[in-house]
């Protein structure tokens, strides 16, 4: 994606939503009504982050929902550990949050079967530095922040691995499969929705596009970024029972429509990326 923080060690927390409030993003049911009469699609609740996802469903809401004869409600979200089970327990119908491989981890340690529909986009995740330029700037014993989870803090480590700071283990997902650290980096283990506020303490922090667009960060700070390859692509997640819920195929389709990319690659300037 966008993936983050499902603490190392700690069972899932109790569906205890977190969210700012349930926000209508879409007219009433007369307005979901498809342009040939017949009847709509209804509501489907969706649980996102304000950004980029939140966003998204408001744009697809104004002005492609209709057409798909769908009322879309987005619950907002604070961080990464309420979605899921807000999805588990029937608060929300689907989620857009995270990539397959938080997905996968998820469900392995809550016992959940939560599928995905498919990738959507890229929250592109990067190293961000106020007191370097480039990663050749990187003194010896450099401090590094970096997610706390492990889907995040593995994408970090992959990061640094593959520019040749840091050699690691295959999979590797912590700091005990470093296995050659030549600079004697130094990292910091933080939550994934407060790596931005750690900036000015480090001499670089890892943050996700999810949390570096509203702290202000742009790709003009980036000393190191993700690649289109990337294997984060956030996923439109669901529960089992709804994958083939016709509002689920609509809304999978309206993400994924070519409008809706051109607005995101016009919006967010490369930090969020469509799937192809």
């Amino acid at each position: 994606m966008s993936f983050s923080s499902l603490t190392r060690g700690v069972a899932i927390a109790a569906a205890g939503v977190l969210a700012l409030g349930l926000t209508a993003c879409a007219g009433s049911d007369d307005s979901s009504a498809p342009a040939d009469g017949s009847d709509g699609l209804g509501t489907l609740k969706v649980g996102a982050l304000p950004v980029p996802a939140g966003d998204m469903l408001k744009w697809i809401s104004d002005n492609l929902a209709e057409e798909k004869g769908i009322t879309i409600e987005w619950q907002e979200f604070t961080d990464y550990n309420t979605p899921n089970p807000a999805l588990s327990d029937g608060s929300v119908d689907a989620n857009l949050f995270q990539n397959t491989t938080f997905l996968e981890t998820y469900n392995e340690q809550s016992g959940d079967d939560l599928v995905s529909v498919g990738e959507i986009y890229l929250p592109a995740a990067a190293f961000y530095s106020e007191k370097v330029d480039s990663l050749d700037e990187l003194e010896d014993g450099a401090s590094i922040a970096i997610p706390n989870d492990p889907t995040n803090e593995g994408r970090a480590l992959e990061l640094l691995a593959a520019e040749g700071l840091i050699e690691i283990s295959d999979g590797a997902t912590t700091l005990n499969e470093i296995t050659d650290n030549p600079k004697n980096l130094k990292f910091v283990e933080i939550e994934n929705a407060t790596l931005a506020l750690a900036l000015p303490d480090n001499d670089a922090a890892f943050v996700t596009a999810s949390f570096a667009i509203p702290a202000g960060l742009s790709d003009d700070d980036t000393i190191l970024i993700e690649g289109t390859d990337s294997k984060y692509y956030n996923v439109l997640a669901t529960r089992d029972e709804l994958k083939d819920d016709p509002r689920i195929v609509a809304l999978q389709e309206l993400l994924n429509d070519e409008r809706t990319k051109e607005y995101i690659l016009e919006t967010w300037k490369g930090l969020i990326v469509p799937v192809d």
